[in-house]
C-alpha cells in the first residue's frame, strides 16, 4: 500500500481569522480575504473544476 501524503493544515494565525469572520467578530480586510481564500484554494485536492 502507497503512503499516503500528508494533509495540508492552515496555520493557526489563518484558522483563528477564519473563525472570527465565520462568527461575524471581523470583517476582514481586502488582504486577510485574499489570505483566507488562499488556503481554502491551496487545500484543493481536486484542483479545477469538475464536470457537470
Amino acid at each position: 500500500m502507497a503512503p499516503r501524503k500528508p494533509t495540508k493544515q492552515s496555520s493557526s494565525k489563518t484558522s483563528t481569522l477564519a473563525a472570527k469572520v465565520l462568527s461575524g467578530a471581523k470583517k476582514p480586510t481586502a488582504r486577510e480575504t485574499r489570505t483566507l481564500a488562499a488556503s481554502v484554494l491551496s487545500q484543493d485536492e481536486t484542483k479545477g473544476q469538475k464536470r457537470k
